[in-house]
């Protein structure tokens, strides 16, 4: 939500689960009722002109169905995202239209099928970050999760987000240990369903830190310079929904892809020198002043 709001679009969350932890890792999870969730997301997509859906931790079999059944009933998906740029207006978890600019269309009939900015028209674009542990390597996922990942959501996402340990648990493979695997492991998922994958190496032992984002037309390297931090808390949570926000505000995939890093980047460094707990802060999507002690 934070990062919703600083780039400038408005999210509206549905819960799925309500966890206890700090910056040392996550000492308890309850997940909420799956139809709880269901009622949630069908709330906003009631009430909200929703041009982008970031799907984060979900956790159980259950949660998985909920959602899945949501977004089913969605227009159906593109068969790629676009890499051109639009001007449709912003979107969260889902990401909304302010009323304020409510003169200006939603989606403007341009583009191939009516679709604009990697968007079908009509359809909410789906990123969906595949959150399975914590950044202290704590579970975040129960049994059974996998199996419906793959058989009931991942063929309704736009664009999925796996770091290499995400990635490898999806395809029963091995971690990723280079570039080339990386790329291959993507290639090897659009099978699954999703129309495009966005390999993250922020765990790959490499000179510099690289995504690989792969379509069927292709793949496309992004790479950027390490920042040499502690407080990298929320980095993948933070990518997915800068994706979804850029794409809400008429980016192409691609262009959304390379704007989403280079926020991370920009809230790693504002977040460097913050001293928040005795473990692993967060990323600071502006710089933080903290008064007193």
């Amino acid at each position: 939500l934070r990062t919703f709001a600083a780039l400038g679009v408005y999210g509206a969350s549905a819960i799925t689960a309500v966890t206890a932890q700090n910056t040392h890792g996550v000492t308890d999870v309850h997940y909420l009722p799956s139809d709880m969730v269901a009622a949630q997301i069908d709330t906003v997509l009631a009430d909200f002109d929703v041009a982008a859906i970031k799907i984060g931790m979900l956790g159980s079999a259950g949660i998985v169905a909920a959602v899945a059944g949501r977004l089913g009933g969605l227009p159906s998906p593109q068969p790629s995202p676009a890499s051109g740029r639009g001007d449709a207006p912003s979107a969260s978890s889902a990401a909304a239209q302010p009323s304020h600019e409510r003169g200006k269309p939603l989606l403007p009939l341009a583009g191939e099928g009516g679709r604009v900015s990697g968007r079908m028209r009509g359809r909410p674009f789906v990123v969906y970050d595949p959150v399975m542990a914590a950044s202290s390597g704590d579970a975040l996922s129960e049994e059974g999760f996998l199996d419906a990942v793959r058989t009931k959501l991942l063929p309704l996402v736009d664009c999925l987000t796996p770091n290499l340990a995400e990635a490898a648990a999806l395809l029963g493979a091995a971690e990723a240990r280079d570039e080339e695997t990386m790329a291959a492991q993507g290639r090897a998922l659009l099978p699954l369903g999703p129309r495009a994958v966005l390999m993250k190496g922020g765990h790959l032992e490499a000179s510099e830190a690289v995504d690989w984002l792969v379509t069927r037309e292709g793949t496309r390297r992004y790479a950027g310079a390490w920042i040499a931090s502690t407080n990298t808390h929320g980095t993948g949570c933070t990518l997915s929904a800068a994706i979804a926000a850029h794409v809400a505000r008429g980016a192409g995939l691609e262009d959304a892809v390379a704007e989403a890093k280079a926020f991370v980047a920009r809230a790693i460094e504002a977040g460097r020198d913050v001293k928040l707990g005795g473990g692993r802060g967060p990323l600071m999507q502006s710089p933080l002043r903290i008064r007193g002690a």
